[in-house]
């Protein structure tokens, strides 16, 4: 029998959370359900869940704020939930290192298919290798000026320094180093890299490009406006 994926649930309203645990159970996922954010950082450290939901608007520590906390310990993936998409916590919570976003209300299916889409550029929940993005013929290195991607070791150096990405900063850079010099649409990237087979929000990956670029350089990506990025030769 598979091992369950563990998913911490952090929401303050007591419907919404019991509800929401009860649907993802039904789903073979094992649940921890924390009503604050303090709580659910204790939650965290002591059950080290396969993935976090956190609401943004929890008492005690807000939700961004715990993202930023569990960021510091773990690349572990995140998803926010806010109530408001047009709202800055949306952006807040990706520039804290949230991995994707759910608007309340939602539908049980859409969040469990966010979820698994997650888990699976994580590796988790039976991924598979045929989705990643591909690499060198040879599978060696790319240099790309002070910038190494080892496409299989999957490390990064910046003039000789190691980089740490999350896994969905690295699937990002391993889709522009795959195809230097060429033009990749938002909607192509929300595609390939969070596995969105519709429509998606692209603040999902401007706030990634902009994370990516503070850690391997601002220019390294350059932006080609109306069409998408591109990772410079």
């Amino acid at each position: 029998m598979a091992e369950q994926t563990h998913v911490l649930f952090v929401e303050d309203d007591d419907v919404i959370r019991e509800a929401t645990q009860l649907a993802l159970e039904r789903d073979g996922f094992a649940v921890t359900a924390r009503p604050d954010g303090l709580s659910g950082l204790e939650a965290f450290r002591a059950a080290r869940p396969d993935i976090a939901l956190l609401d943004v608007m929890v008492p005690g520590l807000d939700g961004v704020s715990l993202c930023r906390r569990i960021r510091d310990e773990s690349t572990v993936p995140v998803i926010m939930l806010s109530a408001r998409a047009d709202s800055i916590d949306v952006v807040l919570g990706l520039e804290a290192g949230a991995d994707d976003y759910v608007t309340k209300p939602f539908d049980g299916a859409v969040l469990v298919a966010r979820i698994r889409a997650v888990l699976r550029r994580f590796g988790h929940a039976g991924g598979d290798r045929s989705a990643e993005p591909a690499g060198p013929a040879d599978g060696g290195a790319l240099t790309f000026g002070d910038l190494e991607v080892d496409t299989e070791g999957m490390e990064v150096r910046r003039a000789g320094r190691p980089v740490a990405l999350t896994p969905t900063e690295m699937r990002l850079l391993l889709e522009f180093s795959a195809a230097p010099g060429t033009v990749l649409s938002r909607d192509k990237l929300l595609e390939r890299v969070w596995d969105y087979g519709w429509g998606g929000d692209t603040r999902v990956v401007d706030v990634h490009v902009q994370r990516l670029r503070q850690k391997i350089g601002q220019d390294r990506i350059e932006t080609v406006r109306g069409f998408g990025y591109k990772l410079k030769a």
